[in-house]
């Protein structure tokens, strides 16, 4: 194996490919060798094309030459979204082992773009939950401590970059399925604005919490997938008109950038390793020309806007689901389905009045600032035994829900949301600082982000692949 090549950010492989300095057949081929020597223990990559299609793919773009953006590198795409010629399991025991006939959108934007799909990573049960874990393939470790979880819903992506098994990853979020585990795991995770990352095959316009992002070491390798990845499209009356090349211009390390920090937001149970560490890391956009201050918006009502909208979308998904199926969903996700089927219209237009005051409140707040910085999790990486957290600080959590809910209020928002390395807890554990922007300014979040990226970097550091520290 090419160990130099598995450590290297993707843009510089991209870069390499391009040149005729590295083949892409090598390139994959190192992460492939890395894959057969460490997702044993990890479990981030849960199904996969045959090594022999794979190289083959990756030939044909050194034949081909040049390409898209990603033209040449390899990616694993969630296995929420389909990939001809693999199952789309989705973590659960009541989907279809059979190979699906065509890409979705996601995977089909990362393929017209030059990647190399070698196949799928993990995730919860329909992405129910920021634990990776479900009963067709089992839990996904964290590569920094493998007795502990590696977060979620993205949490086999967000593994597999840690332990160099992968360049870039797709990911979604809904209630923070990019940041969580790029928080646990010491990746970049961006949830973007609202039609981003269009999605041609939405099923409502309004309910539109849920949606798709990038995935990387780097803020850089993030914007790169983020290039592929974004893009108008006619059918999404959501889709934002910027063309992914918007994306592909280089970051700087420098920015005049004000950074508000909001710590728990006046709302939250937060580890105060976590708080200390995310402070501190926000602190450092005074190092590179920006400045530092301490403020929140009103964020009271956003929890309340998140539940709602989140349970009536459940509900609906579930509609289809035979009776006699419907007991072998995990409980998490059944809570969910049944939360949902007692809400009212009333709680409906309440949650959009408040989702308004919501759009309100945050847009006043970024006429005084660039970024709202505050964790992207609460805690660090708990036991992989540990379904969720019952308490945090020996506070009682209302459900499965209230240990996430730092990325879980920012979603009603629509504004863009950046998870970047912060540290390390005195056990090891990664922390992230997740960085809010105003709604569409997703390429000047990932400029302030390079910045403090540059200021406190993390991205040199690969995990130990340990065992449980106890």
């Amino acid at each position: 194996m090419n160990s130099d090549l598995i450590q290297n950010s993707a843009v510089d492989l991209a870069a390499a490919i391009a040149s005729g300095e590295v083949s892409s057949a090598d390139v994959v081929a190192a992460h492939l060798d890395r894959i057969d020597e460490v997702n044993g223990d990890v479990n981030a990559i849960v199904s996969m094309r045959s090594r022999d299609e794979i190289l083959a793919d990756a030939e044909a773009a050194d034949a081909a030459g040049g390409g898209g953006p990603l033209h040449g590198l390899p990616i694993a795409v969630k296995d929420l979204e389909d990939v001809a010629g693999l199952p789309t399991r989705a973590g659960s025991l009541i989907s279809s082992d059979q190979p699906v006939a065509a890409d979705g959108y996601v995977a089909a934007k990362l393929r017209s773009a030059g990647a190399i799909i070698i196949g799928k990573t993990n995730t919860p049960e329909f992405g129910t939950g920021c634990h990776t874990f479900n009963e067709v393939f089992g839990v996904t470790r964290n590569p920094w401590n493998l007795g502990r979880i590696s977060g979620g819903s993205s949490g086999g992506a967000a593994a597999a970059l840690s332990a160099r098994m992968l360049p870039i990853a797709d990911g979604s979020d809904l209630g923070g399925s990019l940041r969580n585990p790029a928080s646990m795991c010491s990746v970049v995770g961006m949830r973007p604005s609202v039609g981003r990352v269009a999605d041609p095959l939405a099923t409502t316009t309004h309910l539109r919490l849920g949606l798709s992002g990038p995935m990387g070491r780097t803020v850089a390798d993030t914007a790169l997938l983020m290039s592929a990845m974004a893009g108008p499209d006619v059918r999404d009356p959501w889709s934002l008109p910027d063309e992914g090349s918007t994306f592909t211009s280089s970051l700087p390390t420098t920015t005049n950038a004000k950074v508000a920090w909001g710590g728990n937001l006046g709302l939250l149970e937060c580890d105060a390793e976590v708080l200390a560490i995310g402070e501190s890391a926000a602190h450092t956009v005074e190092s590179v020309g920006g400045s530092f201050s301490i403020d929140r918006p009103d964020m009271e009502h956003a929890e309340y806007v998140f539940r709602v909208l989140r349970g009536l979308g459940y509900a609906r998904n579930a509609a289809p689901i035979p009776d006699e199926l419907y007991p072998k969903l995990k409980g998490t996700v059944r809570e969910n389905i049944e939360y949902g089927r007692t809400l009212t219209t009333e709680d409906l237009f309440l949650a959009e009045s408040r989702k308004a005051d919501l759009h309100r409140a945050m847009s006043a707040f970024f006429d005084e600032y660039d970024v709202l910085a505050i964790p992207a999790a609460q805690v660090p990486a708990f036991p992989v035994e540990t379904e969720f957290l019952t308490e945090i600080n020996g506070v009682q959590m209302p459900d499965y829900l209230g240990w996430m809910m730092a990325a879980c209020i920012i979603t009603p928002t629509g504004c863009p949301a950046i998870c970047i390395p912060a540290g390390f807890t005195s056990e090891g554990l990664p922390v992230g600082l997740q960085l809010v922007a105003r709604v569409g300014q997703d390429h000047k979040l990932l400029e302030i982000a390079s910045a403090m990226e540059a200021s406190n970097p993390q991205h040199h550091l690969a995990p130990p692949l340990s065992q449980s520290v106890g």
